[in-house]
């Protein structure tokens, strides 16, 4: 199946512009050369796809908690863009209810890179999250989803789990972290994003060692809970990856039925296209 002409919404995408918004010098990893993306650029690369929308994360790299790039992309991109926001924690409810009216609908955390106890603290925020209708998105890998996961249900937040929750694949699908996704998937309050896979396959494009896990989650999640992301423009990757060829991989690993779902009608509803 060709998805090129088929209207799609992005689930996972990142700006960087370091000439217009600088980035700060306490953030030790500033991206750099094919790893910039700017919001112009983006929406270039969004028409030649057919990709009608996207949701831009805060970089954590880069930018950490700066969201002047993040939010003048939305302010500027005529509908096309929201935004998850890098917050601190002790983010009052008047600070989200602000960031809401500028197209922010979540809030990222990402112990992938910074460690669960640098999120030690986030309870509170996570309970307003959840007052306020936002998202909690978490970039986790291995394990660490069931240290976090009781903390998701005793506040009620709805959650969105970026790049399939980067399982340790050699460990199998009986592992903590894997297991403590798909009791996500029974809560019926998350969402997982089908992306990222090179962030965790071992054997590279075209991922066959990470298709079963995608098919595990689709059919525990439903496509109404799974959105497709690009990730794009792949900071950190560990080789170079395209655009054009990930679509092609959804379109051979998805039934066009569950494509539309994915790419468009549950990230439209999810996140108020």
């Amino acid at each position: 199946m060709h998805l090129f002409d088929l209207p799609k919404i992005d689930g996972h995408c990142h700006v960087l512009d370091p000439v217009r918004f600088p980035y700060p010098p306490e953030v030790p990893y500033h991206p750099a050369g094919q790893e910039l993306g700017t919001a112009g650029y983006l929406a270039q690369v969004m028409a030649a796809y057919g990709t009608k929308h996207a949701l831009l994360v805060g970089p954590n790299s880069g930018y950490g908690t700066d969201n002047r790039c993040l939010l003048d992309a939305i302010a500027q991109g005529e509908g096309r863009f929201k935004g998850i926001a890098v917050l601190p924690p002790d983010t009052d409810s008047a600070a989200l209810r602000a960031l809401q009216h500028q197209g922010i609908v979540g809030v990222a955390f990402n112990p992938a890179l910074h460690g669960l106890d640098y999120y030690a603290d986030i309870d509170d925020l996570l309970a307003r999250l959840a007052q306020a209708g936002l998202w909690a998105q978490f970039q986790v890998a291995g394990d660490q989803l069931t240290a976090l996961l009781p903390r998701i249900r005793q506040t009620g937040v709805r959650t969105l789990i970026d790049h399939c929750g980067r399982p340790v694949l050699a460990d199998g699908p009986q592992a903590p972290g894997i297991q403590a996704l798909l009791a996500l998937a029974q809560d019926g309050q998350s969402v997982v994003k089908l992306s990222g896979f090179a962030k965790f396959s071992q054997t590279g494009y075209p991922f066959d060692d990470v298709r079963p896990h995608v098919q595990r989650l689709l059919e525990a999640f439903g496509p109404q809970c799974c959105i497709w992301a690009s990730d794009w423009p792949f900071l950190r990757a560990p080789y170079r990856l395209d655009y054009g060829t990930l679509l092609q991989l959804a379109g051979q690993w998805f039934g066009e039925a569950q494509c539309r779902q994915m790419m468009w009608d549950a990230p439209a509803r999810l996140f108020s296209w």
